[in-house]
């Protein structure tokens, strides 16, 4: 369940002011602004001068990026497979068919065919440059694939122990971005493999946190916002928005169905967060700060009659209501300006 600051709830206050703290005595024909001694209201409150800050808080995820799922190159019976929770590197084994080892390489395209001398693309220009990073060159990494290039894969197959054919295809590896962490294994030992069928579930190695916003919270539901994220064993990590859902869809609280957003943060410092994949986790967002305004409590607000709102002010027994313009709401309470309020002036508010 989603917590803290919401727009929404601030709106749903205002339909209860004015269905509830209608000015009936203003409705008796008496000016705004102007003194009455019609009784006092059961409470006040004082308007306060200072800053007012838009915060939300939410449940959220801790997780893994780029999740994505591999599958097989070649037909044959699994013969190796990592252990879940396990991290994959370039150039390591990601599994094994038919005892040949499928290792990782990094770039963003597949790996969807054989490669040969003569074959040209940017998937060719991939195999080179993790060719180059491993210290297996003599070619200028491009897309394309020369006699040069198949040198340097039969160098890189002969210190695997492989077949030195100066090929590459599906087979023999698969691209990821970069290393990855093995979420779930699809296909285990002894099970068959078929091309195009997955045998693992894979996420990148850095820790982020997902969770929905309300869409009436869009302001906070930006990239770049400063969050902190309170962790399974306590402590706090700092972080920031760094993706935002295009789509809304409604939430997973199934006594709320207002429409979210699905938001992505991402940690200052990822390699220092610990955590159970999937743990629960609270994320803080810190939205706009209005500096040095006024403000009084939302429940203090009164519809008037004519539209707008206003305040009943309390001094030396009498009261009398002011029209206000309101700014932001937030911490329950709302930025007030115009009637002729001060800091420290009193005003109606419903008894407690």
């Amino acid at each position: 369940m989603r917590r803290g600051r919401a727009v929404a709830a601030a709106t749903a206050v205002l339909a209860v002011v004015a269905g509830s703290l209608a000015l009936t005595r203003l409705g008796s024909g008496e000016e705004t602004g102007g003194a009455k001694n019609t009784g006092l209201p059961p409470a006040t409150a004082p308007v306060e001068r200072g800053d007012l800050r838009d915060s939300a808080r939410a449940d959220g995820t801790l997780g893994y990026d780029k999740q994505r799922k591999v599958n097989a190159g070649a037909a044959g019976t699994i013969t190796w497979a990592p252990r879940t929770g396990s991290t994959v590197e370039r150039n390591e084994r990601l599994y094994e068919v038919d005892g040949r080892p499928v290792r990782l390489m990094y770039g963003a395209g597949p790996m969807y065919r054989t490669l040969k001398p003569g074959d040209k693309g940017r998937d060719v220009e991939q195999l080179e440059r993790n060719l180059a990073e491993l210290g297996y060159t003599g070619f200028t990494p491009d897309e394309e694939y020369t006699e040069l290039t198949a040198a340097a894969v039969k160098r890189w197959q002969k210190s695997h122990d492989a077949k030195r054919t100066g090929k590459v295809g599906p087979q023999d590896i698969t691209f990821a971005p970069g290393k990855v962490r093995i979420k779930s294994v699809g296909a285990g030992v002894g099970e068959q493999a078929q091309p195009g069928a997955p045998v693992l579930e894979t996420t990148g190695s850095e820790r982020i946190v997902t969770f929905q916003l309300d869409v009436a919270e869009s302001r906070l539901a930006k990239a770049g916002t400063k969050v902190t994220v309170d962790l399974p064993d306590g402590t706090t990590a700092s972080g920031k928005v760094s993706s935002v859902g295009r789509t809304a869809k409604p939430g997973d609280d199934p006594q709320d169905d207002s429409p979210t957003v699905t938001l992505t943060v991402s940690f200052d410092e990822p390699d220092e967060v610990d955590g159970f994949d999937q743990s629960p986790v609270t994320v803080n967002l810190a939205g706009e700060t209005r500096r040095d305004v006024l403000t009084v409590p939302v429940n203090a607000l009164l519809a008037l009659p004519g539209g707008g709102f206003g305040l009943q002010v309390v001094r030396g027994g009498t009261t009398r209501e002011v029209k206000v313009e309101l700014g932001m709401f937030a911490e329950g309470r709302v930025e007030v300006s115009g009637g002729g309020l001060r800091e420290g002036a009193k005003v109606g508010v419903p008894k407690i």
